[in-house]
C-alpha cells in the first residue's frame, strides 16, 4: 500500500494524470502529480472516493492524510488569502469527510413508507441523506474569501447509531477536502450531480471474497452479528448487493486503488 499512498499524495499535490489497477504503493505521487498547485487559492481541491463494503477504503486515506502536511511544508505552497494574516504553521492543510454523518437517522427509517425494510435495508444509498450531502459539496465549492467561515459535516456515532450533526470541522485553510463513502461516485440522481463537483473520482477495488471475510470479522466484531454465519448472511443480503450496484452505477474515475491482503490492508488495520 505504502508505493499507492506515495504517489497518489503526489498527484492530488501537484499535476493530473489517469492510472487504472495501481499496484499496493502509488498513493502520494498522485496528489503531488494532481491539480491541486494550479487551484486558485481562492478554491477547494475536491477528491471523492468510493469503494464496495470491505474495501477497506481508509487505510491508504489516512496514510494519504497524514503525509500530506509534510508535502505542504516542503513544496512551500502559499496558503489561502483567508489566513495570509495569521500564518499557515499549524493550519490544516487537508480536512476527511467519511460519508457516514448522512446515514439517515433511526427516526426517519422509522419515517418511512416500509420502515421494516428501511432498517434491514440501511446501508443501502437510499437510507442516505443524498440531498444534505449535495448541499455540504456545494458549499466547499464556494469560493473562499476573508469573511469564510469554517463549515461542518456530520459524523456518525455507533454508539447511539446515529448522526450527530456539524462535527466534523472543515477550516477554510483545508483547501484538499477528501470524501469517502460508498455512493460518492455513483452514477445516480443526487450522488452523480455531487460527484460533477469534485475535482478527482477515486475507486478502491477489491475482490468480493476478500471483502465479504473482511465484513464477516468486522460485523463479528461489533457486535452486529453474534456468530460468523449470522455475519456472513448479512454480507450476502445486504453488504455484498449494495456492492454490485456501486460496482455497476459507478462513473468514470480517475484512480482505481487496488486494495489487497498485505500486511497494511490487515484487518486491524482496517478502520472502516
Amino acid at each position: 500500500m505504502e508505493e499507492q499512498v506515495e504517489r497518489l499524495a503526489d498527484k492530488a499535490w501537484s499535476e493530473s494524470s489517469n492510472s487504472q489497477g495501481l499496484p499496493p504503493q502509488s498513493l502520494l505521487t498522485s496528489i503531488r502529480q494532481g491539480k491541486y498547485q494550479d487551484t486558485p487559492a481562492s478554491q477547494r481541491f475536491l477528491i471523492a472516493v468510493s469503494g464496495i463494503p470491505g474495501s477497506g477504503r481508509l487505510c491508504p486515506l489516512i496514510a494519504i492524510m497524514r503525509a500530506l502536511p509534510d508535502i505542504h511544508a516542503n513544496q512551500g505552497k502559499p496558503c489561502s488569502p483567508v489566513v495570509l494574516l495569521a500564518g499557515c504553521a499549524s493550519q490544516p492543510v487537508a480536512a476527511f469527510v467519511p460519508m457516514d454523518g448522512y446515514h439517515l437517522s433511526r427516526a426517519q427509517l422509522s419515517a418511512m413508507p416500509d420502515p421494516t425494510n428501511a432498517h434491514a435495508r440501511r446501508g443501502a444509498a437510499f437510507t442516505f441523506d443524498d440531498k444534505a450531502f449535495l448541499s455540504l459539496v456545494k458549499k466547499l465549492r464556494e469560493p473562499l474569501c476573508p469573511e469564510s467561515k469554517t463549515i461542518y459535516a456530520p459524523s456518525f456515532d455507533h454508539a447511539i447509531k446515529d448522526p450527530v450533526d456539524n462535527d466534523i470541522p472543515i477550516p477554510t485553510t483545508a483547501r484538499i477536502v477528501i470524501i469517502e463513502g460508498n455512493y460518492v461516485t455513483l452514477d445516480k440522481g443526487l450522488w452523480k450531480d455531487a460527484a460533477g463537483l469534485m475535482n478527482e473520482l477515486w475507486f478502491v477495488d477489491v475482490a468480493f471474497d476478500t471483502a465479504r471475510r473482511r465484513l464477516v470479522r468486522r460485523h463479528v466484531k461489533a457486535g452486529i452479528a453474534s456468530t460468523a454465519e449470522e455475519a456472513d448472511k448479512r454480507v450476502t443480503e445486504l453488504d455484498l448487493v449494495n456492492g454490485e450496484e456501486i460496482i455497476k452505477d459507478r462513473l468514470e474515475v480517475q484512480e482505481v486503488i487496488l486494495s489487497v491482503e498485505d500486511d497494511d490492508w490487515k484487518p486491524e488495520a482496517q478502520g472502516e
